[in-house]
């Protein structure tokens, strides 16, 4: 299962127009809920600046200050990535860039980690959402209204119908949607 699992602004934004996503911060609870996820994924695309935002967990000692710190960044360097980019010539780790079409990439990736997959990044999942290729969608939804940036979700030629599958908020602020397409 493709899934696509990103933090938004209420008016649907991952990040602002100056690429600030602060206001995404994780309270512990929620932490330990992306852990969770992360320890359970097979593996994970990722477009270039979400790679290079993530490799901290890879590079830097001071990401380990907890212990559920530590437990992240040990789930993330174990994760498989296949980074999609046109700017990189290589990538470090347990990451392979991409060199062929989205679709095709994503099919031999997914099967071969043989699980559930997340996508990142705005370009390129929304690339992967405008070809029908995410199952899933987790959203979570911060009280904030940034007004533009980067958004969630593309345009798409038709409709997506979805299921919601389940819903909850974290530390009385943050809304988690788990969406399913409706068609899957």
């Amino acid at each position: 299962m493709l899934i696509v699992s990103m933090s938004t602004s209420v008016d649907g934004y991952i990040h602002d127009r100056t690429g600030d996503f602060q206001w995404g911060a994780p309270d512990a609870e929620l932490f330990a809920f992306h852990l969770a996820f992360v320890q359970e994924a097979k593996g994970v695309v990722l477009g270039r600046r979400l790679y290079e935002t993530m490799r901290v967990w890879e590079t830097d000692p001071a990401m380990r200050g907890t212990a559920d710190e530590a437990a992240f960044a040990d789930a993330w360097t174990a994760l498989p990535k296949l980074v999609f980019s046109r700017t990189l010539s290589e990538v470090d780790g347990r990451a392979r860039l991409a060199t062929g079409e989205i679709a095709e990439e994503i099919a031999a990736f997914t099967a071969k980690v043989g699980g559930d997959v997340e996508i990142g990044g705005a370009e390129i999942a929304g690339q992967a959402i405008a070809l029908g290729l995410v199952d899933e969608f987790r959203v979570f939804r911060y009280p904030i209204i940034v007004g533009g940036g980067a958004p969630l979700l593309p345009h798409v030629a038709d409709p997506i119908a979805l299921d919601l599958v389940e819903s909850r908020v974290f530390g009385g602020r943050v809304v988690y949607e788990r969406w399913r397409r409706a068609d899957g």
